[in-house]
């Protein structure tokens, strides 16, 4: 690996002005400035408030942390050198190997020369005099921009619930998702308070490692084996043969894992066959193997639904020896939320240094000095406590930050009853703002919708300097159709059914909204090149290169604001 230090950019901006602004340098960061500098030719400039590349995975570090796609497709399609570079040991690719990945990426096409690190944006605004954006860090760069590309990443602003106490506790206090390197948890008296995806990997990373580990869950869940086995050099090889079918497959897909999804409804087949079929699916592993590869209506059909929750159920039952525990870890709503896959989850209660406290039966009171004390009235006594509590996803990372658009509306108020936007990369009142896997993106494995998204927005600027275009903008009345869809898409499953982190209901206060498209990556990529072939019709673009239809349109529109 090259000396990572030379090919950073300097703490002195050699430039205030850029072409784009890129926020973020992870898997959306870094691809979109290889397609913005290298293949267009502009000035491009990251910011990345990480003092090295790797996005939401520079930061989630905890034990156990890994993608729950299999390895050969969490990765970049787009070079084929690199996709025959690649390896991995593992179905299962975990953080290390990722972070390791990406900078082998960033090493590759020299990508951090174009990046400042250990910088993070406090202001974006769009100054409708100029047309350009103007970007303010907290090191007090003052740069402006004529496209603004942000690349913060679906689960990257944590969420820490105000429990009472919560800042008395005299222990380590941990959030997952800014986990600190040199974390040693041998030996110790460990809490964890969460048991979503990151709860279920940390919690069976290190109940073999802590003296004592105690489990505040939440809300039960649904999880089946990862079975996360090495993979030989031949299988690899075999890989590498097939990756021009794989990803054919990928982008033609649903959910974008990898795998063929089935069509077989679970109710066409007898109860005997049904059931082979999902001990099938247990024995292959993965969470989304499971729930869309098995048939193919588990998330959208209450009966097949019902049947596959069973079958976990019953399994649950098997596994955990105790059975009032087993009773406490077993879910009852439907299976609708991410499937999540695990490498000995259940397994791990059944250790006697692993205790679980259901906080449907007995709440945290408050969090004191020495630990978590229960509505019961016992206190367990800690040295770390680890909220494994997720994110305040999808949109959190854009209200957080002071950004304004036309005529100075502010994100947080456009967005108020939930975030809105167009194709999930654009949104209305922001001209010239593309964002990587923003509200209602495709609910599929993130690299292939992250290609797919940073694709489209490239060759949209590429048309923009081809034409001299000012500014693009989203029609509000495409916005709307684009949510209203994305809506409906949503409503033809059983997600929204349940509460989950997809519709924003693990945060406290937040509007109740959905996040994402439902209708499968295929469907997506369709859309995208149905607007490109449509010139671009549920856009306005102003300047030297649009129509005379098209200023008007934005004139009237604007005035209408």
């Amino acid at each position: 690996m090259s000396n990572k230090s030379e090919n950073k950019m300097t703490d002195t901006m050699v430039s205030k002005e850029f072409d784009a602004i890129i926020i973020g340098a992870g898997f959306g960061g870094l691809y979109m400035l290889r397609k913005l500098r290298d293949e267009l030719g502009l000035n491009a400039c990251v910011f990345e408030k990480a003092s090295d590349v790797g996005g939401t995975w520079y930061w989630n570090r905890y034990p156990g942390a890994m993608s729950d796609t299999e390895s050969f497709v969490y990765c970049y399609s787009f070079d084929k050198d690199l996709l025959q570079d690649g390896n991995w040991a593992r179905r299962y690719v975990h953080q290390p190997e990722i972070l390791a990945y990406l900078n082998k990426v960033a090493d590759r096409f020299e990508l951090r020369r174009n990046i400042k690190f250990n910088t993070e944006v406090k202001g974006m605004h769009f100054n409708d005099a100029t047309n350009l954006w103007e970007v303010e860090t907290d090191k007090g760069d003052h740069v402006t921009a004529k496209y603004l590309v942000t690349a913060v990443g679906l689960l990257s602003q944590t969420n820490i619930p105000n429990i009472k106490g919560r800042d008395t506790f005299k222990g380590q206090f941990l959030h997952t998702g800014a986990w600190p390197q040199g974390v040693d948890l041998k030996g110790k008296r460990v809490g964890v308070v969460g048991t979503g995806s990151t709860g279920v990997q940390v919690i069976t990373a290190v109940a073999p490692e802590v003296k004592h580990l105690t489990v505040f869950q939440r809300s039960p869940q649904y999880s089946v084996p990862a079975r996360n086995d090495p993979v030989t050099p031949e299988e690899i090889a075999d890989v590498k043969k097939q990756y021009d079918e794989i990803w054919a497959g990928v982008r033609n897909s649903i959910v974008a894992f990898g795998f063929e999804e089935s069509t077989v409804p679970a109710m066409s087949v007898s109860e005997q066959e049904r059931k082979a079929v999902f001990q099938k699916g247990w024995e292959t592993g993965g969470g989304f193997r499971f729930m869309f590869e098995t048939f193919c209506d588990v998330a959208v059909d209450p009966a097949a639904n019902a049947a596959a929750a069973g079958f976990i159920r019953k399994k649950i039952a098997e596994i955990v020896k105790d059975p009032v525990t087993a009773q406490k870890l077993t879910p009852h709503d439907l299976y609708a939320k991410r499937p999540l896959c695990d490498s000995g989850y259940y397994q791990a209660f059944n250790q006697d240094n692993v205790f679980l406290e259901d906080l449907r039966d007995n709440p945290i009171a408050e969090i004191t000095p020495k630990g978590v004390k229960m509505a019961d009235g016992v206190e367990h006594e800690l040295d770390v406590l680890i909220f494994a509590t997720g994110f305040n996803a999808v949109d959190g990372n854009y209200t957080r930050l002071d950004l304004r658009g036309r005529d100075g509306v502010k994100i947080n108020d456009q967005w108020k009853d939930g975030p809105t936007g167009y194709l999930a990369m654009t949104t209305a009142n922001f001209p010239n703002m593309f964002m990587i896997m923003g509200p209602h993106g495709p609910f599929t494995n993130l690299p292939p919708s992250i290609e797919t998204q940073v694709e489209f927005i490239s060759d949209t600027i590429e048309l923009m300097e081809k034409k001299h275009y000012v500014t693009i903008e989203a029609k509000p009345e495409a916005e709307k159709k684009w949510v209203s869809d994305c809506n409906d898409a949503a409503n033809s499953t059983l997600f929204p059914k349940v509460d989950s982190w997809i519709f924003g209901r693990n945060v406290p206060g937040k509007a109740n909204a959905n996040m994402f498209y439902f209708g499968g990556l295929f469907a997506y990529r369709r859309v995208l090149d149905e607007v490109k072939a449509s010139d671009y019709d549920g856009f306005v673009l102003r300047g030297p290169g649009a129509t005379a239809k098209a200023n008007t349109t934005m004139a009237a529109e604007n005035s209408d604001a």
